[in-house]
Formats: C-alpha cells, structure tokens, sequence
C-alpha cells in the first residue's frame, strides 16, 4: 500500500502526477492519493475580498487562519475545484476514481482546538480563539477498506470533521500520515514544487537525498516555512509503522514511479 500526498503549491504537475497514478493504479498498485490546494485558495480567496492570513505558532509552525469564511472559501476550493479535477482526470485516464474530503462519512476525524497561541507581527504572543483547525486523530477504515476492496482509486482531501461535527482545516501532510499509519502502507510519499528537502531552498542542487530515521530531528533545522509540517508528518509516519517516507517532486513526468525508485529525499 502507498500513500501519496501531493500539496497545493504553485507549478505542481496535475497532468503528470495523475497520468502516473492511473499507471500504478492499473499495475495493481494498491495507491490512495490525498492532496491539498493551497494557492487556489490564496487566488480565490484575494477575488473574493477576504485574503488569506498566516499565523506561526508558539513552536515555529506556520498555518492558515481559519476563520467561518475562509473555510467556506477552502471547502470550495479543495472538495470542489481541485478535488473533482482530479478525479475528472483519473476518469480520463481509466482510472474508476471517488473524490472525498475527511467529512464525507466521518473519513478524517479529530478534535477542533479551543484556541491556538501565535506569535503575531510585533513578536507577541496571542490567543486566537475563532479559528477553525485541528489534527486529524481517527481514520474511517472501515469506508476506506470498502472502497478499496470494490477496486476505486480514492481522492481525498481536507477538510476534516470535529467530533462536534464541525469541519475543521487540518494539515495535509500530517493528515496523509495518520492516514498512511491506519492503512499499514509501506511508503508515504509526499509531492511538491520542490525537488525534497534542501540544505539551502534557493538552491535546488543542494537536495539531501537520504536521512536515516533516527536522524529526522536534525533534518528539521533545514525544513522552512511549511515544509516544517511535512517534516513532521514523515516523523509521525515513521513512528507509526510506515516503512519509508520520500519527499519529492510534483513538476516532473511520472513523480510517483520517481519517488519510488528513489528520487528526492528517502527517509527510512
């Protein structure tokens, strides 16, 4: 079983990543993808006259603000747009594809957080408690095993349900994880705009091309901005029982069969 995670970054492959994944999926390559949609969001957000916002936390990590009307804005982009785009070119490629987000049938469950503490521009700590986020604890296997035993390719994204049964913004990356654990896949592997993780982000030649898992902390002093978060989503991976992690690149022609010869920063 793999688990791939493509995000939502400018210049990513739509074509290629799901030319790819219809291969694999018609090899008998048990695949489930799960993929985000960040910059349609900042785009239609912008139209639409409520820009996005970006909070880092007390810990480091940077997140969307996510207020009543951004997750609306989000809802529209990522289970409407992106989702059904993909799934639309799975279908043209012969890929009997479903597209889901984590609320459809309780398939990403996890609790809503009361408040979140961020460091605002000023370099002081603040509360916020009107902001729709939260991680993903609970995974519906029952409804994935379901449909992956009547032979569908699964499209999932965020966003995720509450216990309360409000839908709340969750990390991709980290949601593919738990995601990845639940479903005992072997690799997790983790597609964006960027070759894998790099020692210097202005230089793509300066790519690590192995980490051992024992050594993932220290890989971390490289990660910036939200590649924190895909960090930290390999380590709870990893932790979990999945056999190798690879970060890799979604610009290129079949970055699915790429990553899994190895292709980008392999972590195991």
């Amino acid at each position: 079983m793999i688990v791939v995670k493509v995000g939502g970054g400018k210049g990513i492959n739509l074509d290629a990543v799901t030319t790819d994944l219809a291969e694999l999926n018609r090899a008998a390559e048990k695949i489930v993808l799960v993929h985000g949609g960040s910059y349609e969001t900042n785009v239609l957000s912008e139209k639409l006259g409520h820009p996005p916002k970006f909070v880092t936390s007390v810990s480091g990590y940077e997140s969307r603000y996510t207020d009543r009307e951004t997750l609306e804005i989000f809802e529209m982009v990522y289970c409407g747009k992106i989702n059904k785009s993909i799934v639309e070119m799975l279908q043209q490629k012969g890929a009997n594809a479903i597209g889901l987000s984590g609320i459809d049938g309780r398939l990403l469950e996890g609790t809503r957080k009361d408040a979140i503490k961020i460091i605002d521009a000023e370099g002081r700590r603040r509360v916020l408690r009107d902001d729709f986020t939260g991680k993903v604890e609970r995974v519906n296997l029952d409804l994935l095993n379901l449909l992956l035993g009547a032979g569908y390719l699964l499209a999932i994204t965020p966003p995720a349900i509450s216990y309360a049964g409000e839908a709340i913004n969750v990390d991709g990356d980290r949601a593919a994880a738990v995601l990845a654990a639940a479903l005992k896949a072997d690799r997790l592997i983790i597609l964006s705009n960027v070759p894998g993780l790099l020692k210097d982000v202005k230089d793509e030649s300066s790519l690590i091309t192995r980490v051992k898992k024992e050594n993932v902390e220290q890989a971390m002093a490289f990660a910036e901005g939200r590649f924190k978060k895909k960090v930290m989503g390999a380590t709870e991976a990893l932790n979990e029982g999945v056999g190798q992690v690879v970060f890799a690149d979604a610009r290129i022609q079949r970055p699915i069969s790429a990553a899994l010869a190895g292709k980008g920063t392999v972590i195991e």
